[in-house]
């Protein structure tokens, strides 16, 4: 009886009032970035959205709401990014045993010698994808390998903002597609779809967008009259093959890997496979790198043991003569996931109050309102996406916040989820780099030394990939309908 008094005293929030804890999560974070920059990420924005979602709390207190129904609305959505959870921890497991392994120094290597001057922005853009998909990092990308395309086409002559742009492209291309990226996980927790369908689905608009990017490179390479410097990377490859017994053979992990996404294996499983093959993988080629991330001297079975969990669980790195490739070829294990999954978690309180209270429900209908057709919702995702990261300066929230959002939007439209999670990595996780004030764009600007208004022109692969979204949107190409998955699973 009493429960039915309590629902009974409910009452719905005004618009106003709905977006007043969204207001307090913009502005506090503006000046949260703003005093800690790039360290906001370390903790610092997790505790904004927490006290935002406390401020959410208090708002649905004044609606009615007691705080055990708060808090089964925040624990049951931190349930639904679960499976997430436990793919990010996977994930860091399995980066750092396909370093161990020699796969990820594999990749660098092979890539770098793609090098070619007369085509050098196709070229570069190319490596910082081809190491971008394999580190699942478009910061380590631009950290490393940028830093030396930077300094290579200085001495071509190149235009150091033009050289950004397609370092960035292709850091970002691999970064998106990469199953190893925190922002590529991120989008289908909060969609409601699984890492490999999500994957797949961005297929569609990624690589037209990044062919259109290359050929632009292309042509613009073909027109350049900067005079031609011979460049030598003889001294990045000799510090990784002097470390590293680097073989085609390497390649069996990540072949079997990306055989078990194409027959639709669970995301779990597949990558938990692909670590242990690593772990192989590096007690055949690499026995040597183990000895030397162990840091232990001690009976051999022992180092053995010492190093490869060492790689699963934590922060190693090998030491070359090069410090840049120092750099590149270190990993973090599950603990580097711990402050992706920590935002997670805050996020999910954030969302899980604004959600359990109506308040999302509140502010989606203002906005379905005046959303008639399937193409205007994901134009207008695309949209709020954008504004987040220049609002919230921070490409985790340009995803987040609209992936709460949207999501019961896209179900009422009959649109499935992996139309959303496309659209918030079409939008939020590559426009990011764009905008000055946020976290990315000051990150790269800081880390490659060329001003975000320098290479943003440039960057066309960001430029294009919210476009693409929303032209595949008003042409209905490629929208998936939850009636289609029904007929999908039913001929199964």
């Amino acid at each position: 009886m009493r429960s039915s008094e309590s629902s009974s005293e409910k009452r719905e929030a005004s618009l106003l009032e709905a977006f007043i804890p969204i207001v307090f999560l913009i502005v506090f974070l503006s000046i949260n970035v703003s005093i800690f920059g790039d360290d906001a990420l370390s903790g610092s924005n997790q505790i904004v959205l927490i006290l935002s979602a406390m401020v959410a709390a208090i708002m649905a207190s004044t609606f009615g709401y007691r705080w055990d129904e708060i808090q089964k609305s925040i624990v049951k959505s931190i349930t639904s990014a679960m499976g997430s959870i436990l793919i990010l921890l996977m994930i860091g497991s399995l980066a750092g045993s396909w370093l161990i392994s020699g796969i990820v120094p594999a990749m660098i290597y092979y890539g770098l010698q793609i090098l070619n001057p007369t085509i050098f922005l196709f070229a570069a853009c190319i490596v910082c994808a081809i190491v971008s998909m394999a580190t699942g990092s478009s910061w380590t990308t631009a950290a490393t390998v940028g830093i030396a395309l930077i300094g290579i086409g200085q001495a071509m002559g190149i235009n150091e903002g033009v050289v950004a742009g397609a370092i960035l492209s292709g850091a970002y291309f691999g970064d998106k597609m990469s199953p190893l990226s925190d922002t590529t996980n991120l989008a289908p927790a909060m969609a409601g779809t699984d890492l490999f369908t999500h994957i797949r689905y961005m297929m569609y608009t990624t690589f037209p967008t990044i062919g259109i990017t290359l050929v632009i490179f292309l042509v613009m390479g073909f027109f350049n009259t900067a005079p031609e410097t011979s460049v030598n990377t003889n001294e990045v490859l000799e510090a990784i093959s002097s470390k590293f017994n680097v073989t085609g053979w390497l390649f069996i992990v990540p072949v079997v890997v990306i055989v078990l996404i194409v027959r639709k294996v669970a995301a779990f499983p597949a990558l938990m496979i692909g670590t242990l093959l690593g772990v192989v993988f590096a007690l055949i080629f690499q026995p040597q790198v183990i000895v030397e991330v162990s840091g232990y001297t001690g009976v051999y079975w022992k180092t053995m043991f010492v190093g490869v969990m060492k790689a699963l669980y934590g922060h190693v790195g090998v030491t070359t003569t090069d410090p840049m490739v120092n750099k590149l070829l270190s990993s973090g294990g599950m603990f580097k996931m711990l402050n992706t999954i920590w935002l997670i978690v805050a996020a999910m309180m954030f969302g899980g109050v604004m959600e359990g209270s109506g308040m999302l429900k509140v502010i989606a209908r203002a906005i379905m309102n005046k959303i008639e057709s399937s193409a205007a919702l994901i134009a207008s995702t695309a949209g709020t996406c954008i504004f987040f990261n220049a609002t919230a300066s921070d490409q985790y929230l340009a995803i987040v916040v609209p992936g709460r959002m949207y999501a019961d939007l896209y179900k009422e439209k009959g649109l499935a989820p992996e139309n959303l999670s496309r659209t918030l990595e079409d939008s939020g996780t590559v426009t990011s780099v764009l905008i000055p004030w946020n976290t990315c764009g000051a990150y790269h600007s800081g880390v490659l030394g060329v001003g975000v208004l320098a290479f943003a022109p440039y960057c066309f692969f960001n430029i294009i990939s919210p476009f693409m979204t929303i032209l595949f949107g008003y042409l209905n190409i490629k929208i998936r309908r939850l009636s289609d998955k029904k007929s999908d699973l039913n001929g199964d």
